[in-house]
């Protein structure tokens, strides 16, 4: 029966395997088929969202380059006509760089230049248009450089035939665009196609193993507990032999309690009941914590420790872990009052059905655990001697820069600023015999002499706003938003919610200051925003500002060092001057969504009662 039953078991075994093997190939093959085909195919799209782009941009190049020949035309002053020449030359280049690319293709520009037959022949008609306008822009380019400058009318011709073709061309590179989009659409509607019919061949792949595979492999299963039912007939025949086990099992006790000996004596090993009784504790555990055997009604909390926190939180341990058990780090402490650091472990065990009981095996570690409390108080003093010494620096860097910036100050308002304003008392006093050409040329020197006066002031008070030092921080951020809204033309606005206008300290204020001068700065100079507002709201122990502005925004997850607050100089100024006065701040920024620059200052110790 045996070698039946091992001849058995190694049939059905080996078949088994095979009839596995053969599924689980068939399953792999179309996975690695399917993948190699939309991969494929991907690697066909991959350049189709860049060709539309380069589509996309050549229109709007086209209109650009129309719309600097125009401004060349309308521009009379020499040296603005050759910074325009200049800036047509790099916009003639990408285009043409860009049309020639998306023919014939571009490594650099990833483009294949693959083009089907409907796109090249669009390209066909558009190239007389594109010939035409590049021809222009050479044309006027060459003017342009020529010595000595040629009067405006000579580019007349030139502008003329730009305007003429630049319409039928944006026309055409429409449709370019469209060809394109719809190619790409063609691709992925093929792909989804491709991914339905795999599907379906995956599933009926999965059909067939179930019908002639796992279905008879069930079938052989069935018939082998069937053959097992029979065995364990046969086992019960058998059963009479146990009592020769019976010996064995004696012999076992006996090398347990051997070994239940010596655990005794080399570990610190106890068992306690679901309540915390001892029922046995080891002689070295027993030597450690001075505990008598014969004590059957000890607990185990009150053996390891006289003090009652300890107790607590040895009995909070047991009690919570008793079904789960337990394994880290327990403070006890000795009837002479020594200090034991235990790496303890809590297993739960059933010696009967009836009962449940603890197992407890733990190892000192307390000269270990007193090393790490020594690394850990040193590690805690050389940080919070490294954060006084950050302090100190960080505020003699913004104590030096606002000397120097007073000092700016100064020397553009006494000096410069009075210097440009007897300038232009002197221009306008100017008397020449040529009335018109002298009152054109004094009449631009006005107006340039009044925006360096502008300017003057604009750095003046940026640099120093008096109502800083003589009102308090709101004054001072309701007079540069009012100011900054004036000169940008943007619709800047203060909008204090809690009517906050308590005074803080020097230092406090001029940090808050130039944190939301360098925020609201930044949403004027780099986010393009039209409006901007800066909201002030306030608790007991906080003062909370945050700049928004409807700008273009980007994604501080793509940007390493604005994340990290390792940008520019003006972000890690602004980081430096939160951290000096305690404070936090956080951006968030999504693209096309705007900017948020939040400040949260504590007013414990910067407040100051007026």
């Amino acid at each position: 029966m045996s070698n039946k039953g091992s001849s058995l078991d190694q049939r059905t075994f080996q078949r088994l395997s095979r009839l596995y093997i053969i599924a689980l190939s068939a399953i792999a093959l179309s996975v690695v088929v399917s993948q190699i085909l939309i991969r494929k195919h991907l690697n066909d799209q991959d350049s189709d969202s860049t060709v539309i782009n380069v589509a996309g941009r050549q229109r709007m190049l086209s209109q650009k380059l129309t719309k600097e020949i125009v401004s060349i035309a309308s521009e009379s002053d020499m040296e603005k006509r050759i910074a325009l020449k200049d800036e047509l030359k790099k916009t003639l280049k990408l285009w043409e760089l860009s049309h020639d690319a998306l023919q014939n293709g571009n490594d650099s520009l990833g483009l294949p230049g693959a083009n089907s037959a409907v796109v090249s022949k669009m390209f066909e008609e558009l190239n007389p248009k594109f010939d035409v306008i590049r021809a222009a822009s050479r044309s006027i380019i060459g003017k342009i450089e020529n010595i000595p400058p040629l009067p405006i009318e000579v580019f007349e011709n030139d502008i003329r035939q730009v305007k003429q073709a630049e319409s039928g061309f944006l026309t055409k590179m429409d449709e370019i665009v469209n060809q394109y989009d719809y190619e790409a659409d063609q691709k992925v509607t093929w792909l989804r196609n491709l991914e339905l019919l795999i599907m379906g061949i995956t599933l009926a792949l999965l059909l067939a193993e179930f019908l002639f595979i796992f279905w008879p492999t069930a079938k052989t299963v069935k018939k082998s507990i069937a053959e097992l039912i029979l065995a364990e007939k046969t086992a019960k025949k058998m059963a009479h032999e146990a009592d020769l086990l019976s010996i064995e099992k004696e012999k076992s006790i006996r090398e347990l309690k051997a070994l239940s000996h010596a655990m005794d004596e080399t570990l610190l090993f106890a068992r306690i009941n679901a309540n915390g009784v001892i029922i046995h504790m080891g002689n070295k555990f027993s030597r450690l914590f001075k505990f008598n055997n014969f004590n059957t009604n000890a607990n185990f909390y009150e053996v390891l420790s006289p003090i009652e926190s300890e107790r607590s939180a040895i009995e909070s341990l047991v009690v919570n872990n008793r079904k789960t058990g337990w394994q880290g780090e327990v403070k006890a402490t000795t009837k002479d009052g020594q200090t034991v650091w235990l790496e303890m472990a809590i297993i739960p065990f059933s010696p009967t059905d009836e009962r449940s009981e603890l197992l407890i095996i733990a190892s000192e570690i307390t000269k270990r655990k007193e090393g790490q409390i020594e690394i850990e108080r040193l590690t805690k003093e050389s940080f919070e001697e490294r954060m006084n010494q950050q302090k100190i620096i960080s505020s003699k860097i913004i104590e030096n820069q606002e000397k120097e910036q007073n000092r700016i100050a100064k020397d553009v308002h006494d000096g410069i600023g009075q210097m440009l304003t007897g300038l232009k008392y002197n221009l306008e006093s100017i008397d020449v015999s040529d009335v018109k050409k002298a009152a054109t040329k004094i009449e631009h020197l006005k107006e340039l002499t009044a925006n360096i006066i502008k300017g003057v002031r604009t750095a003046t008070f940026n640099l120093t706003p008096p109502e800083l030092t003589d009102h308090g921080i709101v004054p001072a951020l309701t007079k540069l938003t009012s100011e900054l809204a004036k000169l940008t033309g943007k619709n800047i606005v203060l909008y204090n919610r809690t009517d906050f206008n308590q005074r803080l300290d020097s230092l406090a204020e001029i940090n808050i200051y130039r944190i939301a001068q360098e925020a609201i700065n930044n949403a004027i100079k780099y986010a393009e925003s039209t409006h901007i507002l800066v909201s002030l709201s306030n608790s007991d122990d906080l003062l909370s500002i945050v700049i928004d502005d409807n700008g273009k925004g980007f994604d501080p997850n793509n940007v390493k060092k604005v994340k990290n607050g390792d940008g520019g100089m003006g972000m890690t100024f602004m980081k430096e001057r939160i951290k000096y006065i305690n404070g936090r701040m956080f951006l968030n920024s999504e693209i096309d969504k705007g900017t948020r620059v939040t400040l949260n200052i504590p007013l414990e110790g910067v407040s100051i009662t007026t």
